[in-house]
């Protein structure tokens, strides 16, 4: 099925808003009577490459049924659906977003916590700066890009400082975690603090730094099926898909844990 990728859109245009990831450009509209059913997901952009693969799995397992995926930093997901973005089902990276849209009323029933995650170091290949603990990001004159406190990595950084004691001076706070480790695979950061998922699947374009203090600021995610959703029984599917077996295995791939 053709479906569309878009990048983080302005709030201001939310209610505008057709689900979309990654090339910014207008996808074509399913033609009118060819059966086609359109299912938007709206995900944290963490889950970029699990849900890709669940998309095509689901796809497959629906005939007629396009999974037009939108991915940016939950917060931002989150105020979209507040201010009335067309979508079906929210995953957000975090617990706290959710609430946001549960408690405005726009989830069907309760929330289900599928994954969790946690917060690592990402440098240059081969850590040229020779980051070795949370502590070395203070280090004067290295450029650490982080997320936003409104973003669930930037809040999970937060409780890391508040954990550590130690105050980081970002030269950069991004809207989205994969925006973040944009920065330091492009060189223009010498490192960042992203998710271990978000690590694994960089793969040799970065070189991963864990350090322990992040298991004390764990995020977990919960997946739910909007109240305005234009197909309650077909957005549940897609639910039930991610909390599934098959849902489970491609999260233990990429890397993230149980809730």
């Amino acid at each position: 099925m053709a479906h569309r990728r878009a990048a983080l859109v302005p709030l201001a245009g939310a209610a505008l808003l057709l689900a979309a990831c990654g090339g910014g450009g207008e996808a074509e509209p399913a033609a009118e009577g060819d059966g086609t059913r359109v299912l938007t997901v709206f995900a944290a952009a963490s889950l970029t490459d699990t849900f890709t693969e669940l998309e095509q799995t689901f796809e497959a397992q629906h005939e007629g049924v396009d999974v037009q995926l939108s991915f940016a930093g939950s917060s931002d997901l989150a105020a979209q659906i507040q201010q009335g973005a067309p979508a079906d089902v929210f995953a957000s990276a975090d617990e706290k977003n959710m609430a946001k849209v549960t408690d405005a009323g726009l989830v069907s029933g309760e929330p289900v916590a599928f994954a969790s995650n946690t917060l690592t170091i990402v440098t240059a290949p081969g850590n040229p700066e020779g980051i070795a603990s949370f502590a070395d990001l203070q280090r004067d004159g290295l450029l650490v890009v982080t997320c936003a406190p409104q973003v669930p990595c930037g809040s999970a950084t937060q409780k890391v400082e508040e954990g550590t004691g130690v105050e980081l001076s970002p030269v950069s706070e991004e809207s989205a975690v994969t925006d973040v480790l944009g920065k330091v695979t492009s060189g223009q950061a010498d490192a960042g603090l992203v998710y271990v998922t978000d690590a694994a699947g960089a793969g040799d374009a970065v070189t991963e730094v864990p350090f322990p203090e992040s298991s004390n600021a764990v995020n977990v995610y919960p997946i739910a099926t909007l109240s305005d959703a234009a197909d309650a029984e077909l957005a549940q599917q897609f639910v039930d898909l991610v909390n599934g077996s098959e849902g489970r295995a491609v999260l233990d791939e990429a890397g993230f844990a149980a809730p």
